[in-house]
């Protein structure tokens, strides 16, 4: 085991991990290039298949076809349907790009790699365990690295509200809103609000947000205009150098057909209820021959299609609120299966271990006991990733640090001097065990502030 472990903790391993990590997280954003878009694939190829070895060493050229297959399948169209499956429950995607495979002789450098004892390390026994689980943490985290959202409730179809009789003379379009006067009204297009953190970015959300609109927008402009009764219906038309748009109001809400043209093209059709999307809206290119239609039931998209010279091109689904309840159900109760796997492991490694139960000195007893918790929260994290329910900020992700060191560094003291560990396989056990209980805890949470 000791001898199989040493190879995470080698130097070529190290330095595609770290590759994969500052490509993901940095240079991909900062650069957006053919290289960073194929550094992860060359990274990976090189990563993965020697991970998974190590945790199956009898299933070796299984794993190194496994990964040679399934990355050739992921990266052609014919997954796409496999995509929109695990899409409804992960966050995952992937560009197809065929030229990607030039990274699958990565494959062979990582085999030749592993039959090379050479170029590994020698450590003593436990740093190498200890280094090496670690190592084998991040690469499961790097496996699972996206981006966080930000804060702001944004409209993909233009956003009025109409109001009467404004005092103010003189009003300054800004980023956020931009008014039209037309007579006795005031016109006002919102392009997006700042928002506090949602408990999902979603259609429900921002139906949420635009349920008043037209009372939020006279208080937030501090005016003593007043609201158009409801029933009253208006035509407008709003006319910018890029665009014309045609507005149909009810009260002061946007109501009925809506039409944005440029020049003689009409760009953006569709219908309002109430401020709501309503049935189908469709969106043109203003160059091509391209459009989006997107179907909305109840001011909800739950379906998109994309058409160039009036071909399909691709389509797919839109989780609802009312899906994202259903998938977080189906989340909760996998963590908690994983979990019941997971204890049943741990009583069947101690009621027979192989050769007594597994010892440690004191001093390595405690250093475990301290960096557990950091281990837990880095499997939180990579958990709470694949479950796309990471949108936290800066300061909540060390208040959950923090919380995580505080619950478990003393459940770590009483699994290692009370209960004790039957084989070396139970330090990893039960950090994913633990960590495990913080995500299905969150999606917990999560699921009951969707629900309400």
């Amino acid at each position: 085991m000791t001898e199989r472990l040493k190879i995470l903790i080698s130097p070529l391993f190290i330095l595609f991990l770290a590759l994969l990590l500052i490509n993901d997280f940095f240079l991909k954003a900062a650069f957006h290039n053919a290289l960073t878009g194929k550094l992860s694939d060359f990274s990976g190829l090189f990563i993965f298949p020697i991970f998974w070895s190590v945790i199956f060493p009898k299933r070796k050229l299984l794993v190194f076809i496994s990964t040679g297959v399934l990355f050739t399948f992921w990266k052609c169209e014919y997954s796409e349907g496999l995509i929109q499956f695990l899409m409804r429950y992960f966050n995952i995607g992937r560009t197809v790009d065929l030229s990607d495979l030039v990274a699958l002789p990565m494959l062979l450098l990582a085999w030749l790699y592993m039959e090379n004892k050479s170029m590994r390390w020698s450590n003593p026994t436990l740093i190498v365990r200890l280094s090496a689980n670690f190592i084998g943490i991040v690469a499961i985290f790097s496996f699972c690295a996206t981006s966080q959202l930000r804060y702001i409730q944004s409209f993909d179809q233009p956003q009025y509200v109409l109001l009467k009789d404004p005092t103010l003379q003189e009003f300054h379009s800004y980023d956020e809103f931009e008014f039209h006067k037309r007579d006795s009204f005031l016109i006002v297009k919102i392009n997006y609000l700042n928002i506090g953190k949602p408990v999902e970015s979603d259609d429900y959300n921002k139906n949420r947000s635009i349920k008043n609109l037209d009372r939020d927008i006279l208080h937030l402009i501090g005016d003593s205009a007043s609201l158009v009764p409801s029933g009253t219906i208006t035509l407008l038309t709003i006319g910018t150098e890029q665009h014309l748009d045609s507005l149909r109001f009810n009260g002061g809400r946007l109501d009925g057909r809506f039409t944005r043209t440029k020049g003689v093209k009409r760009i953006i059709e569709g219908f309002y209820k109430m401020g709501l999307e309503d049935s189908t809206w469709i969106i043109r290119d203003t160059i091509g021959n391209h459009k989006m239609v997107k179907t909305f039931i109840n001011g909800e998209a739950n379906h998109i299609q994309y058409f160039s010279d009036d071909k399909l091109k691709s389509s797919s689904s839109i989780n609802t609120r009312s899906d994202t309840i259903f998938n977080t159900y189906m989340q909760l109760a996998t963590l908690i299966l994983c979990m019941t796997g997971i204890c049943y492991l741990l009583y069947k490694n101690y009621r027979n271990p192989v050769r007594g139960h597994f010892e440690l000195k004191l001093g390595w007893k405690l250093l475990l006991c301290f960096v557990a918790p950091l281990v837990i929260w880095l499997f939180y994290m990579g958990i709470m990733l694949l479950l796309m329910s990471h949108s936290e900020d800066f300061f909540t992700i060390i208040a959950t640090l923090f919380f995580i060191f505080i619950v478990f560094f003393p459940l770590m003291l009483v699994v290692v001097f009370l209960i004790k560990l039957g084989k070396e396989i139970d330090i990893f056990l039960y950090l994913l065990l633990f960590a495990l209980a913080c995500s299905a805890l969150t999606v917990y949470i999560r699921l009951e502030a969707l629900s309400n």
